[in-house]
């Protein structure tokens, strides 16, 4: 996501290094550089203009100070106006209303639907609400079965309608159906076509007239590019949609949609999807997207997601055995397990100051953590509470019973021993029996 972009930037703040000072002349330089890289990025062309002329004029007007480098200086700058550029601070969505309705809209193949389960995944497990999901894509039986699919995967039940062809009806009976079952937010997935078509406007704006939503949310495909800007323009003429989702931002796209659309249709982006999982759905936030891009990481968002799998519980159960070095292989595994709940490893590491771009060309595979469970699971509950008495012949077993080899259950076997003995120094650092700082929420 935006390494394109994020290289091209980097270059171009280069060009003011070693430089004693902003000038006019090595500004319009710099400027003229990162312009170019935003109309590589498929960044609409008067949206990149207006940005560079204020960075101009936002840079000029400064006085560097004396411990301040001029890049520096023009890193802060185009980090705020990025920040801005994409909407400032992040807006949540609007939930009034008994149940809430929001509507979904956007052209088939943008994420509609999958969006709609993960939106009504994060409710459920974040928010403790009782959604329903609605299926009114009377046109593809597909989209249908994939909702139910969905729903079946995070248990929210799906209502649908099968043989009727009014999505109006259906969108209000789901209504009736959710304030008798008790749920409180009502999530209505619609049509798209291929292509913006009148009859797919008006069917919608019946919809929204229908069953006066809370919130009417767009989504688009970011890989699209400078198309899901023109496209969302589109939409919210006719619609006049709440806020704008953006969906495959894990993939080969330039980020473009996400630095134009706001200025285009001034609407907010409200979250943005991360990965095929039904947990991959961020909450869109500016000044840290902002980050990311400048090559600053997003610890903020690292931090936030390590959170959500804490269990305090579970931390002083573990470091209770730290301290007495009780440290096993059930414990090791279980980390693994809390690390890959968290999402894409390489997105986990790109939020990491400095990671990201030494990561640029590093292939990091999600099963990189396979053949490790593997071995682990390959050992008796005896051998993994108890790893001293892994000899020779048990360690031939493992390899065999894991599909590896014993260079591979030796080299996992002997990581384990140095973790456990870093671990311990640091308890026995902590006199006292107070938390561990990795242990802090």
């Amino acid at each position: 996501m935006f390494e394109n972009l994020s290289e091209r930037l980097d270059r171009s703040f280069k060009l003011l290094k070693g430089e004693g000072k902003i000038t006019e002349i090595n500004v319009a330089e710099t400027l003229k550089d990162v312009r170019r890289a935003l109309l590589d990025a498929d960044v609409n062309y008067k949206v990149a203009k207006q940005f560079t002329d204020r960075v101009k004029e936002k840079a000029l007007g400064q006085n560097v100070l004396t411990a301040v480098k001029p890049g520096q200086l023009m890193i802060k700058i185009v980090h705020d106006e990025l920040a801005e550029l994409m909407g400032g601070k992040a807006i949540d969505i609007n939930m009034t209303g008994s149940p809430a309705i929001i509507l979904m809209s956007g052209l088939q193949g943008s994420g509609k639907t999958t969006f709609s389960g993960k939106l009504a995944n994060m409710l459920k497990t974040k928010k403790a609400r009782k959604p329903l999901l609605v299926a009114c894509d009377v046109y593809r039986p597909a989209a249908i079965e994939q909702l139910r699919i969905l729903g079946e995967q995070i248990e929210i039940p799906v209502y649908s309608e099968p043989g009727n062809n009014n999505p109006v009806e259906i969108a209000l009976n789901a209504i009736k159906e959710a304030k008798s079952k008790g749920n409180d937010v009502v999530i209505v997935d619609t049509a798209g076509r291929l292509a913006v078509d009148e009859q797919m406007m008006k069917e919608i704006a019946a919809i929204k007239k229908a069953i006066e939503p809370s919130e009417t949310l767009f989504v688009v495909d970011a890989m699209t590019g400078q198309d899901a800007v023109n496209t969302a323009k589109e939409f919210n003429d006719r619609l006049s949609f709440d806020g704008v989702i953006l969906t495959k931002l894990d993939g080969d796209t330039r980020g473009g949609a996400a630095l134009s659309i706001r200025t285009v249709v001034t609407k907010p982006i409200k979250f943005v999807g991360t990965g095929e999982k039904m947990d991959a759905l961020d909450v869109f936030h500016p000044g840290r997207m902002a980050d990311r891009i400048l090559g600053m990481g997003d610890i903020v968002s690292l931090v936030e997601r390590a959170q959500e799998q804490y269990d305090e519980e579970e931390a002083k159960r573990l470091q209770k055995k730290i301290a007495k070095n009780q440290f096993d292989f059930n414990d090791f595994i279980s980390q693994i397990q809390q690390i890959k709940k968290m999402g894409n490893l390489k997105d986990l590491a790109s939020m990491i100051p400095g990671v990201g771009k030494a990561l640029k060309d590093v292939d990091i595979d999600d099963n990189a953590f396979k053949s490790i469970e593997a071995i682990i699971c390959s050992m008796t509950p005896k051998e993994r509470s108890n790893p001293e008495i892994l000899n020779g012949s048990r360690r031939i077993r493992i390899a065999k019973g894991s599909g590896t080899n014993v260079q591979e259950v030796n080299k996992l076997i002997k990581q384990f021993d140095e973790t456990r003995k870093m671990m311990r120094m640091l308890t026995n650092k902590n006199p006292g029996g107070k938390k561990l700082p990795m242990f802090k929420r």
